[in-house]
């Protein structure tokens, strides 16, 4: 991944001295299975760890050039580690295949990952939840194929977005269970040269699950659940980003990303406010998204293996977790700086005339007693004359003077059917529904 989208945090589970020292504990925790079931000798494993407690330095380089010779990556590390031990680490790798190491590896990175990905979804939660609260009452119109419908809480719009995440982090929580497990059984997943005790215990000690049934790999239907959450949770950023895209149109802005000191919106036009993280947001979450196909494409291998989705996995894995920790860092950047302009709103909400009533008026000529078809027609005619006249005409007024809606209701009547609280009335529903 490339730096400009890249956290530290995140970078580390993916550099290769993370790798391969979780590669040594895996062989590490297998050999002293192994010494305890009286397979190897219990000083190899001895000798292992005793090596592992001096905390060496893993030499990338000299692990690389290996495998220029070997043309096998678990091979040149398994002789990088021998020529540091000494004899004893020949006992290394009994009855394991490379997969068992590779895969095993994998699994323990992913969930490395989603940890930091479930603390990011945490933090933007927690400013979603602020944000919404702060606006919960705060009028604004809501809108249907981008056109005015009736009026919401800018509260709403926030709470219906971190009801979206909070989907998200449980389906995270749910992907997480089903990527870690763990395969130390053999060349085909037969067990034939090693016990299933010995998957038991690295399993235990690496915090994962034992995969009930394996070939010489990990089932990849797994893997491609769990790319397919990142790719939901992708979907959900590009949602709340987009709507801020929107929110902040000159002729809307109702909300706008914040505009630090010195900031700069364009190269020809010192004027410029624009969107530029949540665009960059629209744009990170097509990354994600794109990634899972890649993983959807790898469950079909051939019969117990092939390594058709080695390489694939060596762009997804990294690209799409480091992508989506920085897009979630970002996003909830953008929240809580988020600058909201209620006043603007409620301009807005008052731009049509009333409109935004229209619908509560309909209701009423119907309890009235008029015909639902004829209550429309009714309304409709009054409402194209505010449509048409962009505003400038009132839908309360040109009510009040059209004798088939005051043969059924006062004046009065009318105007009780344009209070913007009776929208608002089940606001405290929602939000204890969605936050408790």
């Amino acid at each position: 991944m490339i730096p400009r989208y890249s956290r530290p945090d995140m970078v580390k589970i993916w550099e290769p001295e993370n790798r391969f020292r979780i590669w040594f504990e895996i062989e590490a925790h297998a050999t002293d299975a192994l010494a305890q079931r009286g397979v190897v000798p219990a000083s190899a494993a001895q000798a292992l760890w005793k090596w592992w407690d001096t905390n060496p330095a893993i030499d990338v380089a000299a692990i690389d050039a290996i495998e220029a010779v070997t043309k096998h990556d678990v091979i040149a590390f398994l002789t990088w580690v021998a020529e540091q031990v000494g004899d004893e680490a020949r006992f290394m790798h009994q009855g394991m295949t490379s997969s068992d190491v590779l895969d095993t590896c994998l699994a323990v990175q992913l969930t490395q990952a989603t940890d930091l990905l479930l603390a990011d979804m945490d933090a933007l939660l927690d400013a979603i939840k602020t944000r919404a609260m702060e606006h919960k009452f705060t009028p604004t119109i809501g809108r249907s194929h981008g056109i005015h419908a009736e009026p919401v809480t800018f509260g709403m719009k926030l709470a219906q977005a971190y009801a979206e995440f909070a989907r998200g982090r449980e389906r995270l929580v749910a992907a997480r269970a089903e990527i870690a497990t763990c395969a130390i059984s053999g060349a085909v997943g037969t067990f034939a040269n090693i016990d299933p005790e010995v998957e038991a215990h690295v399993a235990a000690k690496l915090g994962l699950a034992v995969e009930p049934v394996s070939t010489q790999v990990i089932p990849r239907d797994r893997h491609a659940m769990y790319f397919a959450t990142l790719g939901v949770i992708a979907s959900s950023i590009e949602r709340l980003a987009t709507e801020v895209r929107h929110l902040q149109r000159t002729e809307v802005l109702e909300a706008e990303e914040y505009f630090s000191p010195g900031q700069k919106g364009s190269s020809a036009m010192p004027h410029k406010r624009n969107p530029v993280l949540t665009e960059n947001l629209t744009g990170l979450a097509r990354m994600v998204r794109g990634y899972v196909t890649p993983a959807l494409e790898n469950v079909a291998l051939w019969h117990e293996r092939d390594i058709s989705h080695s390489s694939v996995e060596r762009y997804i894995g990294p690209d799409a977790t480091i992508t989506l920790d920085f897009a979630l860092g970002r996003l909830t950047g953008v929240v809580d700086k988020l600058l909201i302009y209620p006043e603007r709103m409620q301009k807005n909400l008052d731009r049509m005339g009333g409109l935004v009533h229209s619908q509560r008026v309909l209701l009423a000529l119907t309890q009235a007693g008029i015909s639902r078809e004829d209550s429309y027609r009714i309304v409709q005619r009054n409402a194209m004359k505010v449509w048409e006249s962009d505003g400038a005409e009132s839908l309360m007024e040109l009510l009040k003077a059209d004798a088939d809606v005051t043969a059924k209701m006062t004046a009065s009547e009318i105007e009780d059917h344009f209070n913007l609280d009776y929208h608002f009335k089940h606001i405290d529903t929602i939000f204890d529904r969605v936050f408790g």
